[in-house]
């Protein structure tokens, strides 16, 4: 199986900036494509940000202009920079790593905690 590790998190004031990282290991089929979702307290998961198969990255509105998602192939590693955090970005934030084989297959990593806090 794959496996995903998350990390990165952490306690933050707003206006800080965090980078999260997600590393996929094991057998890894391609083509495939990652993502990152979040579920803030009270609320249901969320797609934040995430590539198409076509390679183009895309967000949800109220991370746009201040998160962005970079992929490191070689590394089977994807990372999501996040700027000018706001306390509503607190969640718990994990990754998905999809295969967009005939049969897709979906991953998900433990996920990372990240508080905005003043």
């Amino acid at each position: 199986q794959v496996k995903l590790v998350e990390s990165g998190g952490g306690l933050v004031q707003p206006g800080d900036s965090l980078r999260l990282s997600c590393a996929a290991s094991g057998i890894i089929f391609s083509p495939n494509i990652m993502a990152w979702y979040r579920q803030g307290p009270g609320k249901e998961r969320e797609l934040v940000a995430g590539f198409t198969s076509g390679g183009i990255a895309n967000y949800a509105d109220s991370v746009k202009g201040r998160f962005t998602i970079s992929r490191d192939n070689g590394k089977n590693t994807v990372y999501l920079q996040m700027n000018n955090l706001k306390p509503e970005d607190t969640a718990f934030y994990y990754c998905k790593l999809t295969t967009i084989t005939t049969i897709p297959s979906a991953y998900w990593g433990q996920g990372t905690q990240v508080t905005v806090s003043s």
